[in-house]
């Protein structure tokens, strides 16, 4: 195997997985690198390993290629786990992820401030049967946004081991407790078996 898809467009995620598997020797590519226009894959999974399954497999039936895709979110306790599987389109699709976090954040005031992060992946490779990960980054809700690093909700999401965000981490820090870091290192076991 020599490149992997990703089945998103999402630059941060990807960033995350290039990082996480470069000592693999694998290319990463993100959907616009192999789709002209990038196809709309309609999520209507009901849990993120449903979800992480239909926009892998998608891609990997068009392409019949080895293909990764994740679905993750932040389940908040306070809001029934809301926004889930809804992360991305929470509030509206074009709505600014500090629109969305204060939204949280006063959302929870309080109330229990418990949360995680939830990462599923899903890995398609032609003619053999799915392979689902799926791991999570437990924390709560900060009392304000804070960080510059990361992405989403990482400004709000407050680890308390490290006492920051997930957004005031460093890189290394992020992948060695996130939901995507372990799923990642799971994931790398299993591709370095494959190759």
């Amino acid at each position: 195997m020599k490149e992997l898809i990703v089945s998103s467009t999402n630059e941060g995620k990807i960033k995350e997985i290039r990082a996480m598997l470069k000592d693999l020797g694998i290319e990463v590519k993100s959907l616009k690198d192999v789709y002209e226009t990038v196809p709309e894959i309609e999520e209507n999974g009901k849990t993120f390993k449903e979800n992480a399954l239909i926009k892998a497999k998608y891609v990997a039936d068009e392409l019949n290629k080895v293909v990764l895709a994740d679905d993750s979110g932040l389940e908040v306790d306070a809001l029934d786990k809301k926004p889930g599987i809804y992360s991305a389109r929470f509030l509206g699709h074009d709505t600014s992820y500090d629109i969305k976090n204060q939204y949280i954040i006063d959302a929870v005031k309080g109330k229990d401030r418990t949360a995680r992060f939830v990462c599923a992946m899903a890995l398609v490779i032609p003619g053999r049967d799915p392979i689902l990960i799926e791991e999570t980054f437990e924390g709560e809700i900060n009392d304000c946004i804070d960080g510059e690093n990361g992405f989403g909700y990482d400004p709000i999401f407050y680890y308390p081991p490290c006492k920051k965000t997930s957004a005031a981490m460093s890189p290394e820090e992020k992948n060695k407790y996130s939901h995507r870091g372990k799923a990642l290192r799971k994931l790398y076991k299993i591709l370095k078996e494959e190759l």
